[in-house]
């Protein structure tokens, strides 16, 4: 806390009460090939450029991190928390999240072990009103098979929960409906990419409206 308000004077920002901690757990399974791994970070990090989202990340203080996720035991913060307290913190952010590595290859898709995983890094931003884990996935869980008592523990504690759910091209939408109805918290949602060539839309228009302004 005490560093966040020394970094705050040094920029010469008054130091403002954390709306909103936004942790990003970004899905890196074996289903996740490097060039979609690519438009994930990519398309994260142009989202974090546009004006519209790095306002309302400054207006409100947002703490931000990301957590890279897969199979079971496979989870790494590969961005700590960081305030958004002005628009060259919020390009900074954007420009590691852009040049990030990926943390695990080859693997499955632990659900549960993420949420909790994400769970556990919000001691460390306990000053914010909110908390939110905006998880993004391209499957349902094939392992460790603990998402509904990681959800569980998400309401208990406070935290929402929200979704991308990235579907296949086409009309069906399981992956939507997975997350729907096993992961996302009480009054959360779920915004649906179709394909990972839809993601930086879809991971724009949620952040705008996890951070209560409606995407255009």
């Amino acid at each position: 806390m005490l560093r966040c308000l020394a970094l705050a004077l040094c920029l010469g920002h008054p130091a403002r009460a954390c709306e909103t901690a936004l942790l990003l757990a970004i899905d890196i399974s074996g289903s996740i090939d490097a060039g979609e791994y690519a438009l994930q970070v990519e398309g994260l990090a142009d989202a974090l450029d546009e004006p519209e989202v790095a306002e309302v990340l400054e207006r409100g203080q947002v703490a931000l991190a990301v957590v890279q996720w897969s199979g079971v035991g496979r989870q790494a913060l590969v961005l700590p928390w960081r305030r958004m307290l002005s628009g060259a913190e919020i390009s900074h952010f954007a420009q590691a999240a852009r040049s990030l590595p990926r943390a695990f290859t080859a693997s499955d898709t632990a659900v549960g072990e993420a949420i909790g995983f994400s769970l556990a890094q919000f001691d460390a931003v306990a000053d914010c009103k909110r908390r939110v884990i905006d998880i993004s996935g391209d499957g349902p869980e094939n392992a460790g098979y603990t998402v509904g008592r990681a959800r569980s523990a998400a309401q208990a504690a406070g935290v929402e929960i929200n979704a991308i759910a990235i579907e296949d091209m086409g009309p069906s939408a399981p992956i939507t409906a997975f997350y729907s109805r096993l992961v996302v918290t009480r009054g959360g949602f779920v915004m649906t990419a179709r394909g990972l060539q839809d993601y930086p839309r879809a991971i724009r228009a949620k952040i705008l409206r996890e951070l209560e302004k409606p995407a255009s």
